[in-house]
């Protein structure tokens, strides 16, 4: 039997661990982890396991340093929005030192981790870093044009794992760069237009006009078209060596021909209710995406 003793330190284990999870926010920083090997995948002549766990470690640690340090930053305004009250610095569960220990400790961890991959792949991690916490979080009380600069670290992912496989930065990398950066727009915009009263309570300025109205919905269009456009633009084979047949390329097109339809769908009701399926459809989007491409050069590779 357990002993009262055991039962307390289980228990606090397992609500550090909770708030651990919490400070790195390790639903988003796994699915940034899947975006990295995704690509590297799509990179890689060879796959190399032990690239892909140092890739997975210090995409984690990258993402985690960053959302931890965000959440120090943005303390005060956290307390203020219901759905970020409850985060571990709030509600006073953890110290501003210790997740800035955390914070430190990861960022040093996901450099050297990425370091051994190769240089590239440390360097974008790092600017990724710099972005969110330095231009980003900061901008994001002050413009709406904060989701610009936030779409920048947040198409890195998508590209970084390609410079690992590879240590090489072009129109490959460049183009997976790009498609995960006009998703950033639909997927956020989406977000913000459903949490807007709560996010304006913290102050913050996510939509582009500032309203949940049709001129921030057709900004929302047409930033899927673009990202549509984008997502097939490897099909007719300019760019480099990312190639996409043209079975997959339509499975893509369709698919964010769904996330389009849901786009249309917010411009002509403007309700909460239809930004959540967009921002679901977006989520599905960008991992089916990511996978049809994956599979799309294992088939090519095996024919």
């Amino acid at each position: 039997m357990k002993t009262a003793v055991g039962v307390a330190k289980s228990t606090s284990w397992s609500l550090a661990f909770a708030d651990f999870k919490e400070i790195t926010k390790a639903r988003l920083a796994i699915s940034v982890v899947f975006s990295s090997i995704a690509g590297y995948f799509l990179g890689a002549d060879k796959i190399s396991l032990i690239s892909i766990l140092l890739l997975a470690f210090g995409g984690y640690c990258m993402v985690g340093a960053s959302n931890a340090y965000n959440q120090v930053i943005e303390k005060d305004l956290d307390a203020l929005m219901n759905r970020t009250k409850n985060r571990p610095i709030p509600s006073g569960r953890m110290s501003v030192n210790k997740a800035m220990a955390i914070a430190i400790a990861m960022t040093l961890l996901g450099v050297v981790a990425l370091y051994y991959l190769n240089p590239q792949t440390a360097m974008f991690g790092a600017i990724s870093i710099f972005l969110y916490t330095s231009i980003y979080t900061p901008l994001k009380t002050k413009t709406p044009l904060a989701v610009f600069v936030g779409a920048f670290p947040g198409a890195i992912p998508f590209m970084l794992g390609w410079v690992a496989a590879t240590n090489d930065f072009g129109i490959e990398p460049g183009t997976l760069f790009m498609i995960q950066f006009f998703w950033q727009f639909p997927h956020f915009w989406a977000l913000g237009w459903m949490l807007d009263e709560d996010y304006k309570k913290g102050g913050f300025k996510m939509l582009p006009t500032g309203k949940k109205d049709r001129t921030t919905a057709l900004q929302i269009i047409m930033y899927t078209i673009w990202m549509l456009l984008i997502s097939v633009v490897p099909v007719f084979g300019i760019t480099g060596s990312l190639q996409l047949s043209i079975p997959a390329a339509v499975i893509v097109f369709l698919m964010g021909m769904v996330m389009l339809v849901f786009a249309f769908r917010l411009y002509e009701k403007k309700d909460n209710a239809s930004a959540r399926k967009l921002m679901l459809a977006s989520v599905s989007y960008i991992t089916l995406m990511q996978l049809v491409y994956v599979a799309d050069k294992m088939i090519r590779t095996w024919i």
